[in-house]
């Protein structure tokens, strides 16, 4: 197989200075604030996510650490394969959140629900659609 390279498009600038202070999901950081700044060369990108109300960030956990293939679970300590699970520590360390979109000024978009530590890359973005693939139209 060929590697894959991604440039960053964007950097989060949110309250979670170390990896002690995060969420380990959105769902337990509802309304915590925070901001995506884009590469001003990619603003024109922009147009009509307005109309989306959430969106999906794609991200690199910058500061993962090392891969395990199998780790314990911070639920009930049971041993699971990385791709059972939802750690940063994976083969390749990307994130997703769907987070609210606030509102959008120039290349900065303010979010809502955020789990993601200060100065992490931002790989892609998304508007959610939570009728576009829902799972049950997956086997089909």
């Amino acid at each position: 197989m060929q590697p894959v390279y991604f440039e960053p498009i964007g950097v989060i600038h949110s309250p979670f200075k170390n990896v002690d202070e995060i969420p380990r999901q959105s769902i337990y950081a509802a309304d915590t604030r925070a901001f995506i700044e884009l590469k001003e060369e990619l603003r024109a990108g922009l147009y009509t996510l307005d109309e989306s109300p959430y969106i999906v960030v794609l991200f690199f956990f910058h500061q993962a650490g090392e891969c395990l293939l199998q780790q314990r679970s911070r639920h009930d300590e049971t041993l699971r394969g990385v791709f059972a699970t939802r750690s940063p520590r994976r083969p390749n360390p990307i994130g997703m959140t769907i987070v609210k979109l606030v509102r959008i000024t120039e290349n900065w978009l303010e979010i809502e629900g955020v789990d993601m530590l200060d100065g992490t890359p931002v790989l892609d973005i998304k508007p959610y659609s939570a009728g576009l693939n829902p799972p049950e139209s997956s086997n089909k």
